[in-house]
């Protein structure tokens, strides 16, 4: 089959953490078989920044890590039609121009022959409600949403007839553990400032524990402002700026513990919804201990997979006890990597995704899930 991604970047992971499973997807479909390409405005904010701030250096890394999947860059003169003339499946991301988010539904419209989905990732169905349903959704034969919470506010709202809850989760063929890689440090964090949506949420439950255990430690990110950088610093913790996605699973091994900081917008009206990074890590192996989030969904076993901490003196006592009991983490890091491989790869979203397909009417996914029911 003939896959067409719309993302704002899959070039780029600055400040872009979609571009983390949207790859691991495509990666997935290549590895059996299908024709996966991804189309990205040359000048998204996302890959710009990149550019200014690393060069083509970014650019050569992705191509580098990986070799597989095709980038195509579009303008205001990039013939959409003809791209989505031979598709059999185009998914759409919500970080698209509203106005191109409408031509490919009129494409499907005048006899487009694919099957038209909608991808959110993103908090706006709450936090900026205007901005999704001013979108043109009428002609998409189904929307993909990362989280039960989300799809209840798409289905309340009347975004679209089918919504599917589809998460996100670990690329397994780069996300792994690696043994041989000595633990050098304490305590790592990679995770972006951001808008502001967790600057409160990364002092206490990072800073201030690294800072009263003295802690040796390692945060990647981008858009850090200057007094960040310093409570940084001041706390003993290494700033190294942005981290090429490829590099996470070494960092992580280098390691011997790392947090998880749910953005507010998510904790407070998105719950269930995990940073990917949660699932990155896991499948690293490295013990993980996350800042307060409710896993209304069940897709962990929160004090097996990981533990909670529900405030800055719990975070200081969790990171005590991992970092003193090397039966604990090493019971952490197994417990997660196994729920990451039971159910959260992008091996097991690709076979949700035919599954969807499939309930949306796409021929040759019914096809694909009759055979892959009668093996069975």
């Amino acid at each position: 089959m003939r896959f067409v991604f719309y993302t704002h970047s899959v070039v780029s992971d600055w400040n872009h953490g979609n571009a983390h499973f949207q790859r691991g997807i495509m990666r997935e479909l290549i590895a059996r078989g299908h024709h996966a390409f991804a189309l990205e405005p040359a000048d998204g904010w996302s890959r710009s920044n990149l550019m200014t701030e690393q060069g083509s250096f970014a650019i050569e890394r992705f191509r580098k890590d990986f070799p597989e999947l095709v980038p195509v860059t579009y303008d205001a003169s990039f013939n959409h039609e003809a791209w989505l003339a031979d598709a059999d499946v185009v998914i759409v991301h919500e970080w698209t121009d509203a106005d191109i988010v409408a031509r490919i539904g009129r494409a499907k419209l005048n006899g487009g022959n694919f099957t038209l989905l909608f991808h959110d990732t993103h908090h706006r169905a709450v936090s900026a409600a205007q901005w999704i349903s001013a979108l043109s959704l009428e002609y998409y034969d189904g929307v993909l949403v990362f989280g039960e919470a989300l799809r209840e506010s798409y289905l309340r709202a009347g975004w679209g007839g089918r919504v599917f809850t589809w998460h996100e989760a670990a690329d397994e063929r780069l996300f792994k553990p690696s043994p041989d890689v000595d633990r050098e440090s304490d305590l790592v964090w990679v995770g972006n400032w951001g808008d502001d949506e967790r600057s409160a949420e990364i002092q206490e439950f990072l800073v201030e524990p690294a800072r009263a255990l003295s802690l040796s430690g390692t945060v990647h990110g981008v858009r850090y402002p200057a007094q960040a950088r310093a409570a940084l610093a001041d706390a003993g913790l290494n700033f190294q700026g942005w981290l090429a996605n490829a590099d996470v699973p070494k960092v992580f091994a280098q390691h011997r513990v790392t947090v998880h900081i749910p953005r507010r917008p998510y904790r407070e009206q998105l719950a269930g919804i995990p940073t990917i990074r949660m699932f990155e890590a896991l499948a690293c192996g490295i013990p993980l201990i996350s800042a307060p989030w409710p896993d209304v969904e069940g897709l962990f076993r929160p004090g097996q997979d990981f533990l909670c901490a529900r405030d800055g003196a719990e975070m200081r006592q969790r990171l005590r006890e991992v970092l003193n009991d090397a039966g604990l983490a090493k019971a952490l890091a197994a417990a997660g990597l196994e729920t990451i491989f039971v159910r959260h790869t992008c091996r097991h979203r690709v076979n949700e995704l035919f599954d969807i397909l499939a309930a949306c009417g796409n021929r040759s996914a019914i096809d694909s899930t009759t055979a892959k029911e009668a093996a069975a």
